[in-house]
């Protein structure tokens, strides 16, 4: 037998009536169930109650589920790991945090690796003093390659590890983003600090990790606030305009102002571009310009951004750039044997439509003449088309926030 297998604790098997203190302490529990068990683990059916608070979910097999492949060529499907495996346990969240095991299922449609299952994603985990050595390694110049093979020979072998190379790669790769350079950090203080004695108006706020290290940035001068209570009308956000040294993005607010000019209203540097950071970012633009939120904002396709202007500006209108969409066009379709004709087409229906019922009847006269049924990313435009096509946005967005940059493709 594996000795891993053998000296591991024994875990109860879960049943029906089992009380734990929070969701956390049940994942953990269910979790060392699992990798004693031999599978990996995934949360899955989450339900809120009226009070927007989650009442139920579960944790299931991470096999739970069937794989739909999107892949064209049938003779070549992508593997999957999914077999639609029932085992999970369904979970009941009480009024006073407690979670109650409601109901389980321990039958699983496939073989089970007790040895291996340390290997699954769920069970890869990396723990602070590995995550400290990686990172010290990393500031001293030794390569990663270097860094895990250590790791290896410690624990006498690669099977022994609860991670992979993988994942300490991933893991330096996000630390990195954090990382400011030697005296940055005091720097860029002193430096928001001399602007603010020449102007008291200029606001900045820091976020920082558990390690109080820098992860986020924001700041406004006394010009960017009082031009927002002019021109709060509409603004765009857009993270693609440059990344500095630290692989941090730079994320500018932009307004118009009267004379139809770009304004600058606010800056970020972020670490990383999922939802939180913008979650973040977005809470210190409003408390800056004093909790007032734009009546419109323009982004690109990015979820994460879509997700935080839901949490933070709930009453503001979305709108998908049309630059960041349009200019996708060669990428998605230059290939096509009737590339010129199908942009051509596009624009017209795109810029040129007055109804919206002349828009959708060319949108689907165009996918049918060019063949375009099975364009995944051609049918997720067409799905927001009320968030980005002029003729679904004009009546919320006036001409100064439908900006044309020409599209060379």
């Amino acid at each position: 037998m594996d000795p891993l297998i053998q000296s591991a604790p024994v875990i109860e098997i879960p049943t029906v009536g089992m009380i734990f203190p929070s969701e956390t302490d049940i994942r953990l529990y269910y979790k060392a169930y699992s990798l004693g068990t031999g599978f990996g683990i995934s949360k899955l059916g989450t339900k809120n109650g009226p009070d927007g608070k989650q009442k139920w979910f579960s944790l299931a097999c991470a096999k739970n589920g069937v794989f739909t492949s999107r892949g064209k060529n049938i003779l070549h499907p992508r593997p999957s790991i999914k077999t639609n495996c029932k085992a999970r346990i369904n979970v009941a969240v009480r009024n006073d945090g407690e979670v109650e095991i409601t109901s389980v299922c321990l039958e699983h449609n496939h073989a089970m690796s007790p040895g291996k299952s340390r290997h699954l994603r769920s069970h890869k985990v990396l723990d602070l003093e590995v995550k400290r050595r990686l990172e010290l390694n990393d500031e001293a110049g030794i390569t990663l390659a270097k860094s895990f093979q250590s790791f290896v020979v410690e624990a006498g072998g690669y099977d022994n590890l609860k991670f992979d190379e993988r994942s300490c790669r991933n893991f330096i790769s996000e630390s990195r983003k954090l990382r400011l350079g030697n005296g940055d950090a005091e720097a860029l203080s002193q430096y928001f600090t001399l602007m603010q004695s020449k102007s008291p108006n200029l606001y900045y706020v820091y976020d920082l990790d558990e390690d109080s290290r820098i992860r986020n940035v924001f700041w406004a001068d006394g010009r960017c606030r009082a031009a927002y209570q002019c021109f709060s009308d509409v603004i765009t956000f857009d993270t693609t305009y440059l990344t500095n040294r630290y692989d941090m993005p730079f994320a500018p607010f932009v307004g118009v102002n009267h004379h139809g000019q770009s304004i600058l209203l606010g800056c970020g540097l972020l670490s990383s571009e999922d939802s939180s950071s913008f979650i973040w970012l977005f809470n210190a633009w409003l408390t800056c310009m004093h909790g007032c939120a734009p009546k419109a904002i323009i982004t690109d396709q990015c979820r994460s951004m879509a997700i935080a202007i839901e949490r933070v500006f709930p009453n503001t209108k979305h709108r998908l750039c049309i630059w960041h969409i349009m200019k996708k066009l060669p990428a998605k379709f230059g290939a096509h044997t009737q590339y010129k004709s199908l942009k051509q087409t596009m624009k017209n229906i795109v810029y040129n439509s007055i109804t919206i019922e002349q828009c959708d009847y060319e949108w689907m006269r165009m996918v049918d003449d060019f063949q375009l049924e099975d364009s995944d990313w051609l049918n997720s435009l067409y799905k927001e088309r009320s968030k980005w096509i002029p003729v679904y946005v004009k009546h919320h967005f006036g001409q100064a926030c439908q900006p044309h940059k020409e599209v060379k493709a």
